[in-house]
């Protein structure tokens, strides 16, 4: 199962957040580091906060965008 971490943006939703997911990447050519980021709907039972970071992991799908449940908070 694969696990991400990133930062909740929004929480306005029924029993969903959505969190932002950072990576760095490297350019192959040129060799410039860059962030790239994805927002994912993960689905939670708890009342969370906007700026919160989350880990979350897949699981099947909830739903037609939902492929993902929050594990566990990591920093507050």
């Amino acid at each position: 199962m694969k696990t991400l971490v990133g930062k909740i943006i929004s929480n306005k939703m029924d029993k969903t957040v959505t969190v932002l997911v950072e990576r760095v990447w490297e350019h192959p050519v040129y060799g410039k580091r860059m962030k790239r980021s994805t927002k994912y709907l993960a689905h939670t039972e708890d009342k969370l906060k906007e700026g919160q970071e989350v880990r979350i992991g897949e699981v099947r799908p909830i739903s037609k965008d939902k492929t993902w449940k929050v594990l566990e908070v990591v920093k507050k």
